[in-house]
């Protein structure tokens, strides 16, 4: 340790030593201690020292360092230590920060190498590699993280040599995949940097890394980061599937069978609210894009990029991304490549074309997409590429879709102008013919895109009239094109009407005839070639050598004047062949001309180099050859050419109609064939069927045999049973089953009739119970009626009663106020004291007499109220008596009525018992079974049970 204190810059009498000494020290430290925490802390030193003296370290220890790996991978911290001071020697990460205290030591140029030179060196022995990838496989996080960020050095520096021992490694990049699947995301977000750098350029490594569910792990990623609002994960991702996908066809199809286009569908959702976009999302989101482009890039197999589209525009991506493009506040390079991006999803894509042709912006009134997005091609204060992504998406829009040719072609016919508002047509026309030679050269190639491939619509474009100014009449647009060529504009301009031009004339006979119509035609074009002028001429040059070459090619000789030999005689006067030909070659020869040839997407570094469209460059190809032996033709060549022509038709037509014909015949051979298959499936079932039934038959046959040698019976009636049962094909022990089964329906039969018995005796019994009652019910009533007549003719003999109370009290009454009266007379008159005493005698008389009365009305009234109770109790009583009875014979009437349902129900069930018996007799009587007809059983029945009464009798006798 005091070793180490003294390297490490602790205090020490002597001089100090060099770094090249210390790192020496410290490498023989490493290799001589047997301690290992002496080991570690030198290994430790050196990582400490790594950074400034990388040569020397890397030179001296990187042996030791590997030893050190070899042989102390017990020990995870010093295994760690070791990992990450090779790091800090391959690695130039670290280069840009060092670089100002190592620059008196080493220059820039040797910084650079050192990483490969010592990436070199630890490659050369593929152990190493090997090594490496068993510790990423240690789940120690000090073991685990340095070994992912050295392995990445490693591949960034050697990338081929590393991925090739990588490949041939056992389950190496198996192992590598199972750092995506670590927790700790440090780790797996390096793994992802990891695989980028594995993945590059390495078809082969790229299978292996798809079927090893790449694209499920990343695709969770990317969600949990929450897709284009996550940070420089989700872009680290995008970058690993885009290797994996990019110009790998098998991968391709594998992220389209595993559905997970599907799930780029969320990436797309992006909110209302649009201001505020992060960098981070804004390059997320362009690498989304990206990614979708790589899966339907034209360079793709036409299979597997169809396929694509259909599956973006089934899960809705398409539909997403069509938001996006009419969406406001969205960032100029995201809308720029999401144009680009809708632009080969709908590619050669009927459905989805149509579906782009139906998509109308947000605005008031809505407009269809494809009329704003001509609008922005066209404004010449849009940002150019911008308007280079309108024009690729009008390009593939109209890309093998005559539908869509035909719609925008009628916009511009006279039948079909709308004057209340703007369409695709007026658009194309006002670009053509406007003040900015950029608009006129994109109106002019995708107005050509119009006409591509289609010779109706070239017919039906001639006959648009432009109104030029007041007053004078309207011209063909064929013919204001052709005055504008000879006004002398800009470069970019005549360019891009000589291909509309050629576009147009191309394969259309009646088109040509309307050009040269126009007598000033073909004097310009003589003149434009006929001139010696400079380089950016010449491209012009060369066009109008086309456009004269198409003219003869094409002409059908209608014109007197303009006759294919007669143009060939004034090439051979005014220009020459040789001069003519010449011309013609600026066009291929142009280094803009392979530019444009390369792909379909416009792409230009400025808006001067906007000259040549990807599809004029076949054109171009197809018709230089022909034109060019067309020139030399003579008029003999040319009739004979013509004739070969004629005869060529006419051979195609026989071709075509006979190609029909065989078309026709394999269809129904091919329906032939499929009802051959399905007879003979069906054939090979009935042979199976036969063989099986064979088979059983015979098996019966040998159960019959030993059974009927078991049984032992006579051999003459045996045989004869055997042979009848032979020739009915039934088995013996299916009689027996049958036996079995008419025994059982028998004894079923007899126990229902038991029942049936039981249960008339039952209904006979509650019949008379019922009859009984009903008689008891009548008397009942008839009480219950006489009970009510009397107590009626008691109410009404109480009512007279109590009429009669009412009159005496009222005589009561009146007395009682004629003995107050009396009274009062009584008490006032004086003079007739005397006759007093008779006077009250009598009225004391009268009140007794009235007391006495009214005594014996009380008692008789008093009498009839106890008479009245007890007749009610007896009322009462005679109506609970008849509730009782009522209730009593309603659930007699229910059981009557279930035990005649019961019957009902046993009646049908022996009537299907005796049709099922009868029938299992038939079937017996069939397989030659004698059975005894039911009356022959009852009358033995019978018979025997008098033969039981008989010696009944003559046992009682004896």
């Amino acid at each position: 340790m005091n070793f180490l204190r003294g390297v490490m810059g602790g205090p020490s009498a002597g001089p100090q030593p060099s770094g090249a000494d210390t790192i020496q020290k410290l490498c023989d430290r490493v290799a001589s201690s047997t301690l290992l925490d002496d080991r570690r802390d030198a290994v430790r030193a050196l990582k400490s020292l790594s950074k400034k003296y990388r040569l020397e370290v890397g030179i001296q220890a990187m042996e030791h360092l590997i030893h050190v790996l070899q042989t102390d991978r017990s020990d995870s911290e010093i295994i760690g230590y070791a990992l990450d001071t090779l790091y800090n020697v391959i690695s130039n990460d670290l280069e840009e920060e060092e670089q100002d205290d190592s620059e008196e030591e080493n220059s820039a140029k040797q910084v650079d190498d050192l990483g490969s030179q010592f990436t070199e060196i630890f490659i050369k022995q593929q152990e190493n590699v090997t090594l490496l990838l068993t510790l990423v496989e240690e789940f120690d996080f000090h073991v685990r993280w340095p070994g992912v960020k050295l392995l990445t050095s490693l591949l960034k520096q050697q990338g081929p040599q590393v991925q090739q021992i990588i490949l041939v490694s056992p389950m190496g990049v198996s192992r590598l995949m199972d750092l995506l699947a670590d927790s700790r995301e440090v780790i797996r977000n390096d793994g992802v940097l990891l695989l980028q750098q594995l993945t590059k350029s390495n078809a082969a490594i790229q299978k292996i890394v798809a079927f090893e569910n790449a694209f499920e792990r990343l695709l969770d990623i990317i969600t949990e980061e929450g897709n284009s609002d996550g940070g420089i994960v989700v872009e680290d991702c995008l970058l690993l599937l885009q290797n994996l996908l990019k110009n790998n066809n098998s991968n391709q199809n594998f992220f389209k069978e595993g559905s997970y286009i599907q799930r780029m569908k969320p990436w797309f959702e992006v909110g209302d609210d649009n201001c505020g976009w992060s960098a981070q999302k804004v390059t997320n989101l362009h690498l989304m894009l990206q990614l979708v482009r790589v899966l339907v890039s034209p360079t793709n197999p036409p299979g597997a990029t169809s396929s694509c589209q259909k599956a973006m525009f089934h899960c809705g991506l398409l539909q997403q991304l069509c938001t996006i493009l009419m969406a406001t506040g969205v960032p100029a390079d995201i809308l720029t490549e999401t144009i680009n991006t809708v632009s080969e999803v709908i590619r050669g894509c009927q459905t989805n074309q149509d579906y782009f042709a139906s998509v109308n912006a947000p605005s008031n009134p809505p407009r269809p997409a494809i009329v704003v997005l001509l609008m922005s091609m066209v404004n010449e204060r849009q940002p150019f590429v911008l308007r280079c992504a309108v024009l690729y998406c009008f390009q593939c829009f109209l890309y093998k879709n005559q539908k869509g040719q035909g719609e925008i072609v009628s916009t511009l016919l006279p039948s079909t102008i709308d004057g209340n508002s703007v369409s695709a047509g007026q658009l194309l026309c006002g670009g053509l013919f406007s003040t900015d030679s950029l608009s006129n050269w994109c109106a002019a190639v995708a107005l050509a895109h119009a006409l591509q491939e289609n010779a109706t619509l070239k017919e039906q474009l001639l006959r648009v009239q432009l109104a030029t100014s007041i007053g004078n009449p309207p011209v063909s647009l064929l013919q204001q094109c052709t005055n504008i060529l000879s006004q002398g504009s800009k470069v970019q301009t005549r360019v891009g009407l000589l291909m509309l031009l050629c576009t147009w004339l191309s394969n259309c006979s009646i088109a040509v005839t309307h050009f040269l119509h126009n007598p000033a035609n073909v004097p310009f074009l003589t003149g434009q070639i006929a001139e010696n002028l400079g380089e950016e001429e010449q491209l012009v040059q060369g066009l109008c050598a086309l456009l004269l070459g198409i003219s003869i090619y094409y002409n059908d000789n209608s014109l007197e004047n303009y006759r294919k030999e007669k143009l060939k005689q004034l090439i051979e006067k005014r220009i020459g062949r040789e001069n003519f030909i010449e011309k013609l070659g600026f066009i291929s020869k142009h280094e803009l001309y392979s530019r444009a040839a390369q792909k379909p997407q416009p792409s230009f570094s400025s808006p001067d180099h906007m000259m040549f469209d990807h599809e004029f460059t076949k054109l171009v190809k197809e018709l230089e050859g022909v034109i060019s032996k067309a020139i030399y033709k003579s008029s003999e060549e040319d009739k004979k050419e013509e004739e070969v022509k004629k005869t060529l038709e006419q051979h195609d037509n026989i071709v075509t109609h006979y190609k029909k014909v065989i078309r026709e015949q394999d269809q129904e051979l091919e329906e032939l064939k499929q009802r051959i298959n399905t007879l003979t499936s069906q054939n090979e079932q009935l042979q199976a069927t036969v063989t099986q039934q064979v088979s059983q038959i015979q098996q019966h046959k040998d159960q019959y045999n030993l059974l009927k040698v078991q049984l032992g019976k006579d051999p003459q009636h045996h045989n004869s049973h055997g042979d009848t049962l032979q020739m009915n094909g039934i088995q013996t022990e299916e009689v027996s089953k049958l036996k079995e089964e008419l025994e059982e329906w028998k004894n079923k039969h007899e126990l229902l009739q038991g029942q049936l018995k039981e249960k008339d005796s039952v209904i006979e019994k509650l019949n008379s119970s019922q009859l009984e009652m009903g008689a008891t019910e009548q008397s009942l009533q008839t009480s219950r009626f006489g009970g009510l007549e009397h107590s009626n003719e008691l109410q009404k003999e109480l009512e007279m009663l109590r009429s009669q109370i009412q009159l005496q009290s009222a005589e009561i009454s009146k007395l009682q106020m004629e003995n107050q009266k009396l009274q009062v007379m009584n008490t006032a008159a004086d003079p007739m004291l005397g006759d007093s005493g008779a006077t009250a005698a009598t009225s004391s008389e009268s009140e007794a007499r009235l007391e006495q009365e009214i005594k014996e009305l009380k008692s008789q009234v008093k009498a009839l109220s106890e008479e009245k109770e007890s007749l009610k109790q007896q009322l009462d009583s005679s109506t609970s008596t008849v509730a009782i009875l009522q209730d009593k014979n309603s659930r007699l009437e229910r059981e009557v009525a279930e035990s005649k349902k019961e019957q009902d129900d046993l009646l049908v069930l022996l009537a299907d018992q005796d049709q099922k018996i009868a029938a299992q007799k038939m079937k017996l009587k069939d397989f030659g079974v004698a059975v005894e007809d039911e009356d022959d059983t009852e009358s033995g029945d019978q018979g025997d049970e008098d033969e039981d009464g008989d010696e009944e009798e003559q046992d009682e006798n004896a």
